[in-house]
């Protein structure tokens, strides 16, 4: 619910606060004209398809592009040395790790990978 929140919260910015966005994005290196649009999209369909969980396939697949939007956001504030651009990035992956590994607890319908993590995590206990 958390990384839901989290995306919403950002895909609410990108609209309202639309300059503030592009002049980030332009200071990362990315064409923030054609970006923005897609992202909100993005960051409105990904939860949306964790949360109403409809298709196992569709969420595990909002769960690995949120992965790879987290690891490539981080590294992308790194790459000009912006640390502190990188902080929503580093809480969204935790948040994502521990969405991702909890989601079979709440789910009729489980998701064979996250079932996987939660045997090691017993393993481990």
């Amino acid at each position: 619910m958390l990384l839901s929140l989290l995306y919403l919260a950002s895909a609410f910015m990108y609209i309202t606060k639309r300059a503030f966005v592009r002049k980030v994005q332009a200071e990362l290196g990315y064409s923030a004209s054609n970006l923005v649009p897609f992202m909100i999209v993005v960051k409105i369909l990904g939860p949306a398809a964790i949360l109403l969980h409809f298709n196992v396939a569709l969420s595990d697949l909002a769960y690995a592009g949120m992965f790879y939007h987290l690891i490539l956001s981080g590294l992308a504030h790194l790459g000009v040395r912006k640390a502190e651009g990188a902080t929503p990035a580093a809480i969204g992956l935790f948040l994502l790790v521990l969405s991702f590994a909890t989601q079979n607890v709440a789910r009729e319908l489980p998701s064979p990978y996250a079932s996987g993590l939660t045997n090691i995590q017993a393993s481990l206990n």
